[in-house]
């Protein structure tokens, strides 16, 4: 039984998925504002309740690893620590970067768009960005803190304007980010209900990286920040 968490944001979700069957078991997603610390092992209890499993059936761990808020980040990885301390056998572990687990619903329609890029951004605070660029083939990258962008919405929308292909903008986008792209007609913006973080995503994410042998352990999970805490 795979455990993911998903904490990185005041968007938080929490999901059991069983890696035998490929099967998402259950899904939490909510806005924690800056409750995490309060509500993510209350709701794992609760997703634990509703499939009637005890915590000794987690065999595996994802977490997000940032960009996010240094709080909600550190609640994530302390988490995962945690309960793996806690588990009678070290579970398998990995980390996905927050803006893989958003590219990740979206990145199937570049099939169809063999030439457009997929931009997956989230809010950093104080009218920011972060943000990555990512290709068709890009499902298991995970981008290092020099791939990841930050800036102002007037950054953002300037490396926007920069490309000709066609772009799909996908996650957290704000109103002052929708009106900043609007003019630039190479740009499709998926809705924010359509782009929700959510931590089915990184589960799956997490039994494909599993599959091509790519995991982290306790000892060596660390944060992704893109400036100093």
């Amino acid at each position: 039984m795979l455990l993911a968490l998903d904490t990185a944001t005041t968007t938080a979700a929490v999901a059991l998925y069983d890696l035998k069957e490929r099967q998402l078991l259950a899904e939490l997603t909510w806005q924690a504002r800056r409750r995490q610390t309060q509500d993510l092992l209350p709701a794992l209890h609760d997703l634990l309740r509703l499939l009637e499993l005890a915590p000794s059936a987690i065999t595996a761990l994802a977490v997000t690893s940032g960009p996010g808020s240094f709080t909600g980040v550190r609640i994530g990885i302390s988490t995962a620590k945690g309960i793996a301390l806690g588990l009678p056998q070290p579970p398998r572990v990995v980390a996905v970067p927050t803006l893989c687990v958003t590219a990740a619903p979206y990145l199937a329609m570049l099939d169809w768009m063999p030439a457009a890029l997929l931009c997956a951004a989230i809010q950093a605070g104080r009218g920011r960005y972060n943000w990555v660029w990512f290709g068709a083939h890009d499902l298991l990258r995970r981008p290092s803190v020099a791939e990841h962008n930050a800036g102002s919405v007037d950054d953002f929308a300037a490396q926007l304007a920069q490309h000709e292909t066609q772009i799909c903008l996908v996650g957290e986008v704000g109103a002052d980010l929708a009106a900043a792209v609007r003019p630039l007609s190479h740009v499709r913006q998926i809705d924010a209900i359509s782009g929700l973080r959510r931590a089915g995503q990184l589960a799956r994410l997490a039994a494909l990286h599993f599959d091509a042998g790519v995991s982290d352990t306790i000892e060596t999970l660390q944060p992704l920040y893109l400036r100093n805490p």
